[in-house]
């Protein structure tokens, strides 16, 4: 297994801080699906248990849609989604790569994810939560 370190980040304003355990080498995913085009997400997925909110929980906002499954959480005051809960991998935390400080990540690749095969694309990545 590649070795972990831990990445900190947060919304635009502040209030969300969290910190994730994670490859300084990221291997993220793009999702050509409306709401993660149109918000320019870039999706780093780990297990819940390398996932830690610091702080704002009590300013998050939460969005579903559709099947319901994913959770879409939001900072109340400046509308960033730095995190959420995915409805390809539900027992995971999806972090917004784009929302991590900088200095801890040497590279980022990028892989497409796309939503138009959904159950092909969801099949390749349902390892990334486990």
């Amino acid at each position: 297994m590649t070795a972990l370190v831990v990445h900190r980040g947060g919304c635009h304003c502040g209030r969300v801080r969290f910190e994730v355990d994670a490859p300084a080498r990221i291997e993220a995913l793009e999702c050509n699906c409306s709401i993660c085009r149109m918000t320019g997400f870039l999706h780093l997925i780990v297990p819940a248990s390398r996932f830690r909110l610091l702080q704002g929980a009590e300013g998050l906002s939460e969005y579903t849609f559709n099947t319901g499954i994913a959770r879409h959480r939001f900072c109340r005051i400046c509308g960033i989604k730095a995190f959420y809960i995915a409805r390809s991998n539900p027992d995971g935390i999806d972090v917004n790569v784009r929302c991590l400080d900088a200095g801890t990540i040497e590279a980022i690749a990028v892989t497409a994810f796309d939503d138009g095969d959904r159950e092909t694309a969801t099949a390749a990545i349902a390892h990334l939560s486990g």
